[in-house]
């Protein structure tokens, strides 16, 4: 499992959905799920086993510390590396992100064209 191909996204925006589904699958080649809120991931990603989850921190219901909360309670997700997307990039904000575990944080708007390697990139740190 040194390759990253399967990424869940938690994501509630369609356009970021549509931008997600055209970085990741199109321009990656990555086998992605979205998830528009907390709760569909919190009962999908577990099926899907993904290698990495990116996860949008604002969504209504649930935000992304609850669901990453609620993620590293389960055995399947437990250890699976998260990825932050967001637009609340302060320093003390990136700090938090990490301390609740995720492995990295996006700040939002990012460049789809970059993403896929990104991401690839976060995967070769969490896994090297």
């Amino acid at each position: 499992m040194n390759e990253l191909t399967r990424i869940a996204c938690v994501e509630d925006d369609s356009d970021i959905q549509a931008i997600l589904e055209f970085s990741l699958a199109g321009l990656g080649g990555f086998d992605i799920r979205i998830f528009s809120d907390g709760a569909a991931a919190l009962t999908g990603i577990p099926a899907f086993a993904p290698q990495l989850i990116l996860l949008d921190m604002i969504m209504p219901g649930m935000n992304g510390m609850e669901v990453l909360a609620a993620l590293r309670q389960e055995p399947e997700t437990r250890k699976t590396p998260v990825v932050f997307m967001t637009a609340k990039a302060a320093p003390r904000d990136l700090e938090a992100y990490i301390e609740a575990g995720a492995q990295s944080a996006l700040i939002k708007p990012f460049t789809p064209t970059e993403l896929p390697e990104t991401l690839r990139e976060v995967w070769r740190q969490a896994t090297g």
